[in-house]
Formats: structure tokens, sequence, C-alpha cells
């Protein structure tokens, strides 16, 4: 697991997720100047309590840094700016991170790779919950393979599992679904967003219509320095069908406010 990543795996000093309040998340004053360069300036960020908000932006634009911010590591260039919990309760233990890439281990076996953050901090493995998670996410029978015998669809599920065994309010997701070809990609979705339901999730994304159908809320960096503008979610709970009758409508509109903005 690379270093950057460590902080996340934190003890279990809170109570697990399932018996805890998902809070609403706010950043505020955030400036960040990396080699110079200004990314935001006083930029200020509220993300929904218990819901999905879709962050877009340009490349460049700082959505995998506020993720970074948020989840208390290390930012380059950072200035100033605060991340707070509508709860008043520190964040630290209380966040899941999921990435672009599996990041599994692939010496160990897809079970142990899962119940990783448990190995980690010297706990027994929840190994009952573990296979219970793959057998809801379509990977039963696959406990004892290593990543390898997996393709890369079941590698990101193995991953999404692993998020859930941490069982934490707040999950980042960092343009998880990103390297997957169009189909695998929208099942994930739909599976992410039903496991993920009541978390806070802000989840990064350079894909319109991923946002479009995960995002209960979706908000886009414009602007140089980039700030935040929120955008109209389609209606209805996500995940939102890619046939919905005025789906192609508003990823016109968002292209558009990306192609403006950028």
């Amino acid at each position: 697991m690379p270093d950057d990543i460590r902080p996340l795996i934190h003890p279990l000093t809170a109570e697990p997720a399932a018996r805890m309040q998902a809070p609403a998340l706010h950043l505020a004053d955030v400036t960040i100047r990396p080699g110079g360069r200004l990314v935001t300036n006083g930029l200020d960020l509220d993300i929904a309590a218990g819901r999905i908000t879709a962050l877009l932006g340009a490349s460049g634009s700082g959505k995998t840094t506020l993720l970074r911010l948020i989840a208390g590591l290390d930012v380059a260039g950072l200035e100033r700016g605060r991340v707070t919990a509508s709860d008043g309760q520190p964040l630290d233990g209380r966040i899941a991170w999921m990435a672009q890439q599996d990041l599994l281990m692939p010496w160990a076996r897809v079970i142990d790779n899962v119940t990783l953050g448990d190995r980690l901090r010297g706990r027994k493995a929840d190994r009952a919950r573990a296979l219970d998670l793959l057998d809801r996410l379509g990977l039963a029978g696959t406990s004892a393979l290593r990543p390898a015998a997996l393709s890369g669809g079941m590698r990101q599920r193995v991953a999404l599992a692993r998020t859930l065994m941490e069982d934490r309010p707040v999950v980042l997701m960092d343009e998880p679904f990103g390297a997957l070809d169009a189909v695998t990609r929208h099942g994930l979705q739909d599976l992410a967003c039903r496991m993920l339901r009541g978390r806070t999730v802000l989840l990064v994304t350079h894909d319109p219509l991923e946002a479009l159908r995960m995002g209960d809320e979706i908000v886009v960096l414009t602007g140089n320095p980039a700030r935040p503008m929120a955008v109209a979610a389609p209606p209805g709970p996500v995940p939102r069908p890619v046939d919905a009758a005025d789906l192609g409508d508003r990823l016109a509109r968002l292209m558009a406010v990306l192609e403006v903005r950028a």
C-alpha cells in the first residue's frame, strides 16, 4: 500500500459507521499554490451528508487535491484552509478511500486484500463479513484467488469490498471506475450507489455521464483559480438509468459547462 494511503488506516477508536450519522463536510477558505501556481483561492465547498457528491473539473483544477485535504494527507502548496464535519467531531478514523487503481496486493489472496485494514491494525480479520461482501458484489468463490487471476472489473469490485470493509461514514473516491470499459463501469456504478447508500461520498470523476448517473449533487470546479459551481442533478434516486428521458440533454449541457469553464 502506498505510504500516502497508510494514514487512512486508523485505529478503531470510534463507533462503527453503521451506528454513526454520516456528517456533512465543509471546506473553508482553501488556498492552494503548488509551485507558485494558484489552484484555489479561498475556496469554500459543502459536501452533503449521506449523499453522493460528484466533483468534476479540468485536469489540474484541484479535484484530487481536495480529496487529499479532506483525508488529512499532505497537500503540496497548501497555504490555508480547513475541513470540518457538521457534527463537530474529528474526521480522523471516519474516512475510507477508493482510488482509480485497485491497489491490491498481488501476492495476497482476495480475502486477505479485503481484510487488509483489520490485519494492519493487528485485529482478527472479520472473514465472515468479508465473504458476505464478496458474495453481494458478485465475487463468491474468488476469496482464495490472487489478483492476477481476476479481470479488471473484478479487481475493482474487490477494491470496493475492501472500502466497504472499513465501514466508514465518509468515503472518498478518486475516479474509481475510470479505467474500465463502459459496460463494466456502469455495473460497478450501480453496485457502488447501492452499497454506499447513506454515507457521505465525494466522487471525483472526469466522466460527466458518471456524475449524472451517480451524483445526488453535482459540482464543477470552474475557472482559474478554481471555484465550485453547483449543477442541478437529474431527478430521481441514484443510480439513474442511462436511458433516462432527459439524460442526453443534461449531458450536453454539462459538457458545455465543462468546456466553457475549463
